[in-house]
């Protein structure tokens, strides 16, 4: 897929790792699995939105923008790394957050909301949950433009055509990394939210034909509703690529057996996937997207769906500083 005809700016120096992680995979029991550590991109704390912003900045500022407005939860990942992509490049950010009730926003807690802070986010404007998130972005824009500036719109979580090409490019690079180790994977899984990361790595598993399944664990909506944006995204672009607009619909599992309560609300078996890959490995998951995914991992090898010997990459996310917001999930014991 010809992505070099795109603006890109360049966040991540190289590619990132991915790393074996054999005393995680004995715990585990059944399949051998690997990270790939999207945790270590580029911009402030890393993770997946890095890859999409660095093609939706670079369109911002090919269109001559000089604001980026964006929204999502109060912890929200997105937010943190687009208001870096914005610092970086010396433009101004406005972000819209949802509470999920009234004061749950504190400018003194930790973890995103104090990068936001740290970062130091032109505007923050809270909103209630089930408020028309679009329309609040489109209204921004209009007070941005009426005192003078540029704005682009970056949609939640950065999915839309252009953020998809992020991971149609990661596809790619995890292809060449699998060519140069000679590991043959059987499965890659992570976690499904706004759905464009996952677009982008099933558009690009497709148009580089990788015949690897891909497994995504919903955090946020049900596992149709996510296969259904994900494919909206998908074949969005597509067009834009001037690709087949047609996804491999058998390559791809959704489910949402792990969400629990609700997006953002913890449970049991995350806390206790999140405990095991630091005690193992050393290594970080957070507790609203790759928590909950990793968990999915760790039943389906259960269940005997990754079976021993197979090969499973989890794609890490990122999302680290949210951790820092409920640390009294995984203290005492």
């Amino acid at each position: 897929m010809h992505l070099a005809r795109f603006p890109r700016r360049r966040y991540t120096s190289g590619e990132t790792p991915m790393e074996r992680l054999p005393r995680f995979s004995q715990a585990v029991g059944g399949p051998d699995i690997y990270i790939k550590r999207d945790d270590l991109l580029g911009l402030t704390g890393g993770g997946n939105k890095t890859r999409k912003l660095e093609f939706l900045v670079a369109d911002a500022l090919a269109k001559g923008a000089d604001t980026l407005i964006t929204c999502g939860g109060i912890q929200s990942n997105h937010c943190r790394l687009t208001l870096s992509a914005a610092v970086k490049e010396g433009m101004h950010c406005w972000l819209v957050l949802t509470e999920a009730e009234p004061g749950a926003y504190r400018p003194d807690a930790n973890g995103n909301i104090f990068l936001f802070q740290l970062l130091g986010a032109e505007r923050i404007k809270l909103v209630g949950d089930g408020v028309d998130t679009w329309a609040e972005l489109s209204a921004a824009a209009a007070e941005a433009t009426a005192a003078g500036r540029r704005p682009y719109i970056i949609p939640m979580g950065g999915s839309n055509a252009v953020g998809a090409l992020g991971y149609v490019a990661c596809a790619e690079e995890l292809m060449g990394q699998c060519f140069e180790t000679g590991l043959r994977l059987d499965h890659v899984v992570l976690a499904g939210g706004s759905a464009g990361t996952l677009a982008g790595l099933w558009l690009g598993f497709g148009g580089n034909r990788l015949d690897v399944p891909l497994t995504a664990i919903s955090v946020l909506n049900p596992k149709e509703k996510l296969r259904d944006e994900a494919r909206e995204i998908a074949r969005a672009a597509a067009e834009l690529l001037g690709a087949a607009a047609a996804v491999d619909e058998e390559l791809l599992t959704c489910g949402d057996e792990y969400i629990g309560p609700g997006y953002a609300q913890p449970t049991p078996e995350m806390i206790e996937a999140v405990r095991l890959l630091a005690r193992t490995e050393g290594v970080l998951l957070d507790p609203i997207y790759t928590g909950k995914a990793m968990a999915g991992l760790i039943d389906l090898a259960h269940q005997g769906v990754f079976r021993p010997g197979e090969k499973v990459l989890f794609l890490h996310t990122g999302g680290v500083p949210g951790l820092y917001a409920l640390t009294g999930l995984f203290t005492g014991s």
